[in-house]
């Protein structure tokens, strides 16, 4: 569009009719502002621009601050250039994978071009929700059900410059697009559950697993020390006794190692070299 007045019409090989129309209309113009003052002053806020329309032709965009329109011949559209929060309402989406979900989504825009948000499209706001609800739709239906629940960043930038490509030449900026909210049938919900649920059984049987073979390592090792030492063993022994002792609340019937029989046996065959062999003697004809 053009910024130049009605007076310039000549130039653009417009109508001698209309030019002369226009040049009566803006002297009436300038003529009504005295009387009409109050409705001449225009304030817009520092977070909104006044697109100024003479004669219906579109002059360019104003503000923020006071300024002058003529009565009767311009005419003044606010735009808001602060962002909006849009609720793009709940989708039924079939995804890639057969899936059913529903999915709800927030969309942050603005206006950057209050020109063409006023002339190129009726309802800016009404068109991006349009927009957003169609695209939503469309990129989570191409995608799978985990893809959508794991990978909700790059479906997000994917949603955004998408809807941002559309809304451009309307002089709107789509800022941030997220999905909010995914609600899946319940039975997807019971099947996913029974997945995890074996997923976190199948790791723990493999950490068991990991844990016993470390266990038979250390005990292995363990096994060769006390075989080359055979004093390890007893006092492993007088280890566990003193383990036990310290509970007391619990008779623990712990056998005794041969070992220590066999000393006692030894010293006593020492002591009398005919005692020991007969006593070991008549030991079997006891227990007979």
């Amino acid at each position: 569009m053009s910024d130049r007045s009605p007076l310039d019409a000549p130039q653009m090989g417009g109508a001698p009719g209309t030019n002369l129309l226009a040049r009566v209309l803006t002297a009436f113009g300038y003529i009504m502002a005295i009387p009409l003052f109050p409705f001449a002053v225009k304030i817009v806020q520092e977070y909104e621009r006044g697109v100024i329309f003479r004669l219906g032709r579109l002059v360019g965009a104003r503000g923020p601050g006071l300024f002058f329109i003529l009565p009767f011949v311009e005419r003044m559209m606010k735009v808001d250039l602060r962002i909006v929060t849009m609720d793009v309402p709940r989708q039924d989406v079939i995804t890639k994978d057969n899936v059913t979900v529903k999915v709800d989504a927030v969309v942050y825009f603005r206006v950057v071009n209050p020109e063409d948000a006023v002339v190129k499209v009726m309802d800016y706001i009404r068109a991006t929700a349009l927009v957003a609800q169609t695209t939503l739709r469309s990129v989570l239906g191409q995608s799978e059900l985990d893809e959508l629940l794991s990978k909700r960043e790059d479906l997000n930038q994917r949603l955004q410059q998408i809807i941002d490509e559309a809304t451009e030449p309307w002089g709107i900026k789509v800022t941030i697009v997220e999905v909010r909210d995914v609600s899946l049938p319940a039975e997807m919900i019971n099947a996913m559950s029974r997945q995890a649920q074996a997923e976190r059984e199948r790791r723990a049987k493999v950490i068991h697993a990991e844990g016993e073979f470390e266990a038979s390592k250390r005990l292995a090792e363990a096994g060769a020390v006390m075989a080359a030492e055979p004093a390890t063993l007893q006092l492993r022994y007088l280890q566990t006794l003193t383990e036990i002792a310290s509970e007391k609340n619990s008779t623990v019937v712990f056998p005794i190692p041969i070992d220590l029989i066999s000393m006692f046996l030894q010293r006593q065959g020492g002591g009398d070299g005919q005692g020991g062999p007969a006593a070991r003697r008549e030991i079997p004809a006891k227990d007979s």
